[in-house]
C-alpha cells in the first residue's frame, strides 16, 4: 500500500458521475495525455464553453477567446508582413491608435489614417493597395457608423486578399454582424458587454476563414494569449442576462437623451445611426458635448456626482461617465485629439441598470450646482 506522503498526492475524485448544473471552473495548467484540451496554454473546458457560445452568437464558424481586446487587436497586427500597407480610421479607441502607429512603425509597415465615417474617402481608398483595414463602427468615440459592406467591396477591388477587420465592442454580435458584411475578422473587448460587471477582462475574436482561424490559434498557443479559466467562467456567467441587460441599457439610453437634449448645459448628443440592416440595435453609451462652464468645473462635477462611476470601465450594470480627453484618448498627443475632433467639452456617458429618474437627477443635480 502507498505511503501517505503518495497517498495525498494521487487521491482525485471521479466527478464524471457528479453532472454539476454548471459548468465548474477547471482551474488546471494540464491535462492528461488522452485530453482534447493537453495544456491550458492551448485549450481549457471554460474557453472552449465560451467560443461554442459566441460561435452561436455571432454566427461564425471559428471564435478565439484572449485575455484582453487589446491583445485581440495585436494578434491581429501578428498577421501582417514588413512591407505591407495597413489602413485605420481616424475615429478610433486611443489605445489602439496608438498600438497600430508603434507596431507599423517598428515593424516597416505603411500605415494610412483616413475618416472611414466620410464617404469622400472612398476615392483614396481606390488610389491604394491595402493588406489589412481596420475600424470600429459605432466609432469611438462619436459613435458614426461605417459600412462594413462597402468598405469591404472597395478595398478589395484592389487586393482581393486584403484583411477586413470590425472592432464590433460596442454594437456588441447581437446589434451588429459584421461577418453578415464581408468582415474577414470581428475582435471584441469582452471587458465591456460580455462582463457587463467590471469584474473581468477578456477578448475574443470570431472569422469564419479557416486559414485565418489556424494562424490566430497558433499565435495565441504561441503568444500565450489565452483566457484563463476563471476569467472564462465569470464571462460565461455574465452571458446569461447579455440580452436582458442590452435590452435595459437600450431602453434606459433612449429615455435619458429625450430628458437631456432639452438641458441648456448640453450642445450636442451622440447616437448611432440604427439602420436595421447592419445595426439592427443598441446599448447604452453616448458622447455629449458639454458647454464651457461643465468643462471648468468638471472635477467639481465628479465629487457631487452619485450614481456614476469615474473609472475606466463601461457598458456595465452600473452607470459611468468618463471625459476622452483626459481618459481613452490621453495618450494621443494635442494635436492627434484635435485632428479626431476630440476636445474637452466631450463627455462619455455609459448607462447602467438603475433607475432612469435616479440617473437623469444625479446627472442634473451635478452638472447644474
Amino acid at each position: 500500500m502507498p505511503k501517505i506522503d503518495s497517498e495525498i498526492l494521487h487521491t482525485k475524485l471521479d466527478y464524471r458521475k457528479s453532472h454539476p448544473s454548471v459548468t465548474p471552473i477547471f482551474q488546471a495548467s494540464g491535462f492528461e495525455a488522452d485530453s482534447s484540451d493537453f495544456y491550458a496554454r492551448k485549450s481549457t473546458p471554460n474557453t472552449t464553453e465560451l467560443e461554442d457560445i459566441l460561435k452561436k452568437m455571432e454566427n461564425s464558424k471559428y471564435a478565439l477567446a484572449v485575455s484582453t481586446g487589446m491583445s485581440a487587436i495585436f494578434m491581429c497586427l501578428n498577421l501582417l508582413r514588413p512591407g505591407d500597407k495597413v489602413l485605420i480610421c481616424s475615429k478610433i479607441y486611443g489605445c489602439t491608435y496608438k498600438l497600430f502607429t508603434m507596431y507599423c512603425q517598428q515593424h516597416g509597415i505603411k500605415l494610412d489614417i483616413l475618416d472611414l465615417t466620410n464617404k469622400n474617402s472612398y476615392q483614396e481608398i481606390l488610389k491604394n493597395k491595402y493588406d489589412m483595414c481596420f475600424f470600429e463602427t459605432p466609432t469611438n468615440p462619436f459613435l458614426y457608423s461605417i459600412d462594413i459592406l462597402k468598405v469591404s467591396n472597395i478595398c478589395k477591388l484592389n487586393n482581393k486578399d486584403c484583411l477586413i477587420i470590425v472592432d464590433n465592442t460596442w454594437a456588441t454580435p447581437i446589434c451588429q454582424k459584421p461577418l453578415d458584411f464581408e468582415a474577414d475578422i470581428v475582435v471584441y473587448s469582452g471587458t465591456k458587454y460580455f462582463s457587463g460587471h467590471s469584474d473581468v477582462m477578456a477578448g475574443f475574436l470570431t472569422t469564419n476563414k479557416t486559414e485565418l482561424y489556424e494562424k490566430l490559434l497558433e499565435l495565441r498557443f504561441y503568444g500565450g494569449f489565452i483566457l484563463v479559466p476563471f476569467h472564462a467562467w465569470l464571462i460565461r456567467r455574465s452571458l446569461q442576462t447579455f440580452n436582458i441587460r442590452i435590452k435595459q441599457q437600450h431602453e434606459t439610453t433612449l429615455k435619458l437623451i429625450d430628458k437631456l437634449k432639452k438641458c441648456d448645459f448640453i450642445r450636442k448628443i451622440y447616437y448611432p445611426t440604427i439602420d436595421g440592416k447592419q445595426l439592427t440595435n443598441y446599448g447604452g453609451i453616448i458622447f455629449v458635448e458639454v458647454d464651457d462652464q461643465i468643462v471648468n468645473n468638471y472635477s467639481k462635477i465628479l465629487e457631487k456626482i452619485k450614481l456614476f462611476g469615474t473609472g475606466t470601465g463601461m457598458a456595465c450594470v452600473t452607470s459611468m461617465i468618463a471625459q476622452p480627453y483626459t481618459g481613452s484618448h490621453a495618450s494621443l498627443s494635442e494635436k492627434e485629439k484635435s485632428k479626431m475632433g476630440i476636445t474637452p467639452n466631450l463627455i462619455r456617458l455609459c448607462f447602467g441598470l438603475e433607475d432612469p429618474e435616479d440617473l437623469y437627477e444625479d446627472l442634473l443635480n451635478a452638472f447644474k450646482n
